[in-house]
């Protein structure tokens, strides 16, 4: 059912994203001036208290939809009239994500509510025990939202929610069941709209019934990141893509209510990351900034090494992770000597030290420095045209819609953290949240009992 009504985002709720985000962009700052006297977290990092958990439950089932590179100023891109009929039941507001702002840390927080600090999930970083340079992974060392539920009676589907696989979902368990279709957002939510009606899937191979509807669904899409990364947030495809996933808004209502069980289920619908758009690179200027310091430095790809002479070694995910090795690895001297080198370069924002890392819970598999350029500026090569990124702080924050069961109406929740929604989740269908979390439940937002 397609609800025709006028355009969702000409309201005070973009208002509300818009301004939310701008504040956020101003992290960077607010952590250089923090450095310069007594460094205290930002309030957008600040840790909350773990959540318990609530009975009786407000919502028997939620149906989450994962969009991967949803930017926050897509929201006035196009009219989203099926979003806007959910939103009639809930509230739209923006959720700060996770330093680096890069898919598989980022997912990993809202699977877990733990910082990656605590649940270890890095991109982008140098393992000095191998001497290789690492791109994303998917280890994880607290449980997932779909494990906390798994462990209390409770069932899954992850369709291709990647974060949850072999943590709470596998391929061919009907109790947690993984789907992998690839394809695009619709085949997706094939996979959900079949399960929601007792209709098998196909699981790594293998046709799999799931005995009961799932407490979760989670459906995950890629095609805003995967746009924004070739032509960046001004993408030509990123309208039509967005009227994709309004389309699919819509499937994913109808089929719950053909389900009869739309009284009782919760929709979150959320991002990863923003995406900011870049034309220009600075590699060869950073290079040459830290050789004037007196070191050598050397950029690495995923699986690559540095040479035997390399100094430091930079690892790129939107912000660099520098790394020393060599004879100057754990020199504080030359991080310090470093540091004021790139801060001497007008297209660097912000070198983060040790202090700056813990101060918004980054992992501490990152480098003695990460260093983030300015807006439209790449730590890498100038690009042929614009060219689509994130990792940085201009990107932390995304779209956040809780709608439905157990939702009060037009009562978005204070500044919410990617952290927060898992322990969210959890008090919305009445279990414990997974035992690493450290956001907190978004209460203000949720009728809990």
């Amino acid at each position: 059912m397609i609800h025709r009504t006028k355009p969702l985002f000409a309201t005070a709720a973009l208002h509300r994203v818009r301004a939310r985000s701008r504040a956020v962009g101003l992290l960077a700052s607010s952590l250089c001036l923090a450095l310069a006297g007594s460094l205290s977290p930002s309030p957008a990092f600040a840790a909350g208290p773990a959540a318990g958990a609530h009975r009786p439950a407000p919502s028997d089932h939620i149906v989450l939809l994962a969009l991967d590179g949803f930017d926050v100023e897509y929201l006035d891109k196009v009219p989203m009239p099926n979003l806007q009929h959910l939103l009639t039941r809930g509230t739209l507001t923006t959720s700060t994500g996770v330093m680096p702002s890069i898919t598989n840390p980022s997912w990993s927080s809202i699977a877990t509510g733990a910082w990656p600090e605590a649940h270890q999930n890095t991109a982008y970083w140098y393992n000095p025990a191998t001497g290789v340079a690492v791109g994303q992974q998917r280890d994880l060392a607290v449980p997932t939202i779909a494990q906390a539920i798994r462990a209390q009676g409770g069932t899954v589907l992850s369709s291709q929610w990647f974060v949850v696989q072999n943590y709470g979902t596998a391929f061919g368990d009907p109790d947690g069941i993984y789907t992998q279709p690839g394809g695009d957002c619709p085949r997706r939510v094939d996979d959900a709209v079949a399960v929601l009606g007792g209709k098998p899937v196909s699981s790594g191979g293998k046709l799999v019934t799931a005995p009961k509807i799932p407490d979760l669904i989670a459906v995950y899409c890629d095609v805003l990141d995967a746009l924004g990364h070739a032509d960046g947030d001004i993408a030509p495809g990123i309208p039509d893509a967005l009227r994709q996933i309004d389309a699919q808004i819509g499937r994913l209502v109808d089929a719950v209510k053909d389900a009869d069980i739309y009284g009782r289920t919760t929709f979150v619908i959320t991002g990863d990351h923003g995406m900011s758009t870049f034309t220009q690179g600075t590699d060869t200027a950073m290079l040459a900034a830290i050789a004037g310091a007196g070191y050598k430095a050397q950029i690495l790809n995923a699986g690559q090494s540095p040479a035997a002479d390399t100094d430091a070694v930079i690892v790129i995910g939107g912000v660099g992770s520098l790394h020393l090795v060599g004879d100057a690895a754990n020199d504080p001297a030359a991080a310090e000597r470093i540091k004021a080198a790139l801060l001497t370069l007008p297209h660097v924002r912000a070198v983060y030290g040790k202090d700056a890392q813990r101060a918004m819970h980054m992992s501490p598999k990152f480098g003695e420095l990460v260093i983030e350029p300015e807006s439209g500026w790449s730590l890498g090569a100038t690009p042929a045209g614009p060219r689509g990124v994130h990792g940085l702080t201009e990107t932390l924050s995304v779209p956040l819609v809780l709608a439905g069961a157990g939702v009060r109406p037009n009562t978005p929740p204070q500044s919410p953290r990617h952290v927060d929604l898992a322990p969210t989740m959890a008090a919305l269908l009445g279990i414990e949240p997974p035992s690493g979390s450290q956001g907190r439940v978004l209460t203000e937002s949720i009728r809990v009992k």
